[in-house]
């Protein structure tokens, strides 16, 4: 039997549509996710917390003081290579330090609000 012509168009239609289905399901589910940049300003976030170390350590009066600032210091220390690593996990993204990338684009996303956030969370 001899395909006839509409048939040919039918099967041809439909291999178009299964076709553009899974190209479109590939680009918003694989690749789009995949160009999604996070970039975070570590040393704005180090800048911050030493300076608020520093205040701590300057008006302390006791040696209690001086500790819980010691404290706070090592407690950032330890949670800040931490947060580095959950903020890739968390924003599915390749996280890079922001002086890395030369301008912004619409796929980059700034973290360092969320970074800053981690690192100051007791």
């Amino acid at each position: 039997m001899k395909p006839n012509t509409a048939q040919l168009l039918r099967q041809g239609l439909l291999t178009l549509l299964v076709m553009s289905a899974t190209l479109t399901a590939y680009d918003r589910l694989v690749l789009r996710p995949a160009l999604v940049i996070g970039v975070v300003d570590v040393a704005e976030v180090y800048r911050a917390k030493e300076a608020e170390f520093t205040q701590i350590l300057t008006k302390a009066s006791s040696e209690d003081d001086r500790q819980k600032a010691l404290f706070m210091a090592r407690s950032f220390a330890q949670r800040l290579p931490l947060a580095l690593e959950e903020l890739p996990r968390e924003c599915n993204c390749l996280v890079v330090l922001k002086a890395a990338v030369a301008g912004a684009t619409p796929n980059t996303v700034d973290l360092t609000a969320a970074l800053r956030r981690k690192v100051s969370a007791p």
